[in-house]
């Protein structure tokens, strides 16, 4: 979601969350990197980024790097808390590979307006559910067209994946097939749908977990045909050859998150979903049925009850 304030030239973008409906390896690459298979699905809840667009533009300074030179153009707000270094936020990551981008197929303009970011947190960090992913992507999306760069989607997703790898998705904008480390995007159309996301306190290395000796990294490839038609056994259920490979590993490390997760298996019966954790966690999250959508008063129970943070969230 994009709003425009034309008087003061403000940008506001809904920055969503993202789940793994399920999460394989299927093999490790040359370049040290593994190979995925999964079908991401957008979130209609997520952190909101402001942009405060100058009105009159800045002339560059071409001496500078392209660090500088985004430090020079950027402000930001309401991100101190997640890094220690603003140059390390993915924010600034985002926006630094734009610019760099920019000089390298010479169309960076001579001038470029100063733009302050505001970051309205919601999303948990080190959660699984793409927070910071999110932010580059809407930071790319919403740069790119406030400078009036005029790069392709195909060539912001280019971007995004040296930015981090669940970048593209948020850059494609829709529900997504996903392959090689994320970039490679086929749209799926899958139904509507609602969960109880569950944010347990925990969190895992990712680096730790990609070198954990039980991690299962051979999965069996499916062709995108085979998983857009095979939808059934892992949008309210997941049933076999569909899994989370990070699960057992995560569940075995983070009691927090094996408590979220049985919490949730616990209401499998009448949710009428399979429960089930996204990405490398550490969230766990419900498919709803329509049955139980409309009972709000379940629903509150359900997420007062839980040993965690909990919320209920439908699909973009």
């Amino acid at each position: 979601m994009t709003e425009r304030t034309a008087a003061t030239s403000v940008i506001t973008r809904l920055s969503p969350a993202k789940i793994n409906l399920f999460l394989h390896i299927t093999g490790k690459r040359a370049d040290g990197y593994h190979n995925l298979q999964t079908v991401f699905r957008l979130l209609d809840w997520g952190d909101y980024l402001h942009f405060s667009v100058a009105d009159k533009t800045t002339l560059l300074d071409n001496t500078l790097d392209v660090n500088r030179l985004c430090s020079q153009l950027l402000t930001l707000t309401g991100a101190d808390t997640i890094t220690s270094s603003i140059n390390d936020n993915l924010i600034f990551k985002a926006a630094s590979a734009l610019l760099k981008f920019a000089t390298q197929a010479n169309k960076l303009p001579k001038q470029l307006a100063k733009i302050q970011i505001s970051l309205d947190k919601h999303l948990p960090m080190g959660a699984g559910l793409g927070g910071g992913s999110s932010n580059a992507a809407a930071t790319l999306l919403t740069l790119n067209e406030s400078w009036q760069l005029n790069f392709t989607q195909n060539e912001l997703i280019k971007i995004g994946a040296q930015v981090g790898a669940d970048v593209p998705i948020f850059i494609f904008g829709q529900d997504a097939v996903a392959m090689g480390i994320g970039e490679e995007l086929t749209a799926i159309a899958l139904p509507e749908q609602q969960y109880l996301i569950l944010t347990p306190d925990a969190h895992v290395n990712t680096a730790k977990l990609f070198a954990h000796p039980k991690l299962q990294r051979d999965i069996a490839p499916l062709s995108i045909d085979t998983i857009a038609n095979q939808c059934s056994k892992y949008v309210q259920h997941l049933n076999t050859p569909y899994q989370n490979v990070f699960t057992p590993v995560v569940t075995s490390l983070a009691p927090a998150v094996d408590a979220a997760l049985r919490y949730l298996q616990g209401l499998e019966s009448q949710a009428l979903g399979t429960a089930r954790m996204t990405g490398s966690g550490s969230a766990v999250f419900l498919p709803l049925d329509a049955s139980v959508t409309t009972d709000k008063a379940l629903l509150a129970k359900w997420v007062t009850q839980a040993p965690c943070a909990g919320y209920v969230v439908g699909n973009l």
